[in-house]
Order: C-alpha cells, then structure tokens, then sequence
C-alpha cells in the first residue's frame, strides 16, 4: 500500500469511454425503437427480475413509509433539512438586475422545466442519491422531476428509496436501471416521458448511455468509481485516516483511496490500521506517499483533482485557499467525508476521475439556465453605436449595422 509519491499520479486507471459507448449503444436503440417492451427484457437480461410495473404507483409510495424503521426516516428528515438549508442559501440570485445609467444590463436564471434523476440501487439502496439529486432540483424550480431506479429481487423499489424520493420531492418515479433507464429517460417510451436534463451517479455503463445521449439531452457530468484523498501530516489521526479511505473503497470494487503524508510513522499506522479492518475490501487500491511537506501534497492533489479532499493537518482551514481542484473538501479531524455523503449538506454527487479539474458538484445551478437582457437608452445607443456600426461592417454584416444606423438618425 506504501508507494512512491511518483507513483501516485499514475495509479488512477484511465477509462475507455469509447468502449463503453459501442456496449451501450445497442442498448439505447433498442429502447428509441420499442419503447417499454425493451425497458422489460432489458431489465429481465441484466437484473434477472421482472418489474411489477415500469411506474410505481402513489399507494406503493404511501406503503413504503410503513415499510421503513421511524428513526431511519427521522435520519432522512435531518439530512433533507440540512441539504435544503445549505442549497438555499448558497443558490443564485435569480435575477441580476445592474443599471448602469444609460443601460440597464442583467441576467435571470430560469429553471430547466423537466430533469431525469439515476438513483443507483438494485441489490443497496441508495436513498442519499435521491435527496442529494431531487432538493436542489426542487429549489431551482424543476415542474417535472423524474426518478429512475433499478429493482429490487421483487421486482419493486427498495422501500428507503422511495420514501427518500418522495421526501425530496420527485413526481414520478421509475422501476428501470442501467442504460436502458438512461434511453428512456433521454428518449421516452410508451410509459416513460423524455426529460430535458439527466443527472446523478452511476456504474460505467450508465455514465457510457449519459455520453452517448448527451447529444440530445444535457447531462450533469460524467461520474467513475468513488474515491477520495487525504493530505496529513503527523498530527492526523491514523484510525481517522484509514477508515476515511476504507468508507470510500466500500462503494465499489474500483474505488481509489491515496493518502499523502509528511510522516511516514502515519503512513505505516494506516497501513496496518486497513489491512486488520478492510480484508474485505481492494486494499490494492489505497495508496499511500510520504511527502516533503504539505505544499507538495497539495501539488500532487491538484493534479488529480479528487472527489474528495480530506485535509488533516495544522492549520488545515488555511490550506482552503491552495485548493484548485477537488470536488468537495473536508477540513479538520471531524469533518469525515462520510457527512458529505449523508447530512452535512453539501452534495455528494461530484465529478470523479479527475474531472474536477472541469466540473462542479451538483447545485441548484445545474437545475437552471440564465437568460441575459438589456434594456438600452437613447443615449446609451449615441454611446456604442458607431463602435457597433464599425464592427459590423467590418465582418460584412451590412444590416446589423443599419439596424444600428437608422435609429441613431432619428433625433
């Protein structure tokens, strides 16, 4: 697990997306072409399980809460309160309105009007996708908000799930996973309406399907493995340390976790700490490096761009300034990225395989567009108009200009 700290840039495994693409490609036709009857035998191939209906119905909704332990939906209710708050108060203005004198120059963010939501499940349930994808979308305004989620060996949606997708506020809900969920969504189907924007985490094959139908819909980002990064120094705390990276290698098979140290006693206590408590987990893939000092550790990160930044050290707050790319930064020894995940309130759907580097996390921003306007004076057209006349003549454009000219005439 110790390696050298040269190593640690190339140890993420590039994806070939392009592989993954032509995988999922027949799949998406096939649902463009027959429609709900693929959304079933695609389900029966690869989740072995027939749906009991495509959509779940309100009464199904209303059963899950009696299915659910009471403390478990008073942890959801927490966690809802916390994502709303944190999402509220950090949104956008919805209008920008700047009167410059003259002119009057600004910008409305409108909602987009209809957004599809993967909520990863089958086998787990992942009821935090849900209000970490629907909240935000709800306080941006999204009218029509779509929910897709494989099923359960019932062929139904995992209790949790729904309860979590009912309380953040998703108006349909959908029994179907993989790629066909993300055709259906993109395309529509007999039962299934089209959706303007996808959004949310899944295994490579729905990230492929989102790729290939981004085309004609807009998606959130594309999303790989978990994985997270921990910059400490020798006052961290190994036990913190390791079980911050084991919590992350329990997503899935493929997740990373690297930890850059400026002690290598640290390091070994780490070590030792995963390989007694993680036996079932991929050990193969927790790196650790020993580093001259904190700045080089933060060098090494901003190169990877993690999805997740853990820094515990001295004076970790400071260190917030140096950070340019990451997708969500936990700072001190009590900040677990495991509060992300769950009720911190920050959003835990965030651009992995080093896409932080171009991507945010999902905010009320991704449910909106912005719309700019102007409204200009006569004398803010005296002022700009012979600038706009000359720029347009100069790229041949002859009746922008006279769009300009004729109403610079009038007295």
């Amino acid at each position: 697990m110790i390696v050298s700290k040269s190593d640690i840039l190339n140890i993420r495994r590039k994806i070939d997306w392009d592989f993954y693409i032509e995988k999922v490609k027949p799949i998406v036709e096939e649902v463009k072409r027959r429609g709900d009857e693929a959304l079933i035998e695609f389900t029966i191939k690869f989740d072995g399980v027939r749906q009991k209906y495509l959509k779940v119905p309100k009464e199904e909704i209303d059963r899950a809460y009696e299915l659910v332990d009471d403390e478990v939906i008073d942890a959801l209710e927490i966690a809802k309160e916390n994502i709303e708050r944190f999402h509220s108060i950090t949104a956008v203005d919805r209008d920008i309105k700047i009167d410059f004198g003259d002119c009057v120059l600004g910008k409305r963010y409108t909602p987009i009007e209809s957004v599809g939501a993967y909520i990863p499940g089958g086998r787990a349930s992942y009821p935090s996708t849900a209000l970490m994808a629907g909240i935000p979308a709800k306080i941006a305004g999204v009218e029509r908000l779509v929910a897709c989620t494989p099923p359960n060996k019932d062929g139904c949606v995992n209790p949790l799930t729904l309860v979590a997708c009912d309380l953040a506020g998703f108006d349909e809900i959908y029994v179907v996973g993989g790629a066909q969920a993300i055709a259906g969504m993109a395309y529509g189907t007999e039962t299934v309406k089209p959706v303007e924007k996808i959004v949310g985490p899944g295994n490579v094959y729905v990230t492929a399907a989102k790729l290939l139908v981004q085309k004609d819909v807009a998606v959130d980002m594309p999303a790989g493995p978990s994985e997270i990064l921990v910059i400490a120094d020798e006052t961290a705390k190994a036990e913190y340390v390791a079980f911050d990276c084991l919590a992350q290698l329990e997503h899935d098979p493929n997740a990373l976790a690297i930890v850059l140290t400026t002690s290598r006693e640290l390091a070994e206590k780490v070590e030792e700490i995963a390989k007694a408590e993680g036996a079932i987990l991929n050990l193969e893939n927790l790196k650790i490096a020993v580093v001259d000092s904190i700045d080089e550790a933060l060098e090494i990160s901003n190169k990877i761009a993690p999805e997740h930044l853990s820094i515990v050290c001295k004076n970790a707050e400071k260190l917030l300034d140096k950070v340019k790319n990451a997708g969500s930064v936990f700072i001190g020894e009590f900040s677990p990225v495991a509060c992300g995940d769950y009720a911190s309130g920050t959003n835990h759907i965030l651009p992995t395989s080093g896409y932080a580097r171009i991507y945010s996390g999902l905010s009320v921003e991704t449910f909106m567009k912005h719309i700019t306007y102007q409204i200009l004076t006569k004398s803010a057209l005296n002022r700009i108009g012979e600038a706009v006349i000359r720029l347009a003549k100069a790229e041949g454009l002859e009746y922008h200009a006279k769009s300009v000219e004729i109403r610079l005439r009038e007295e």
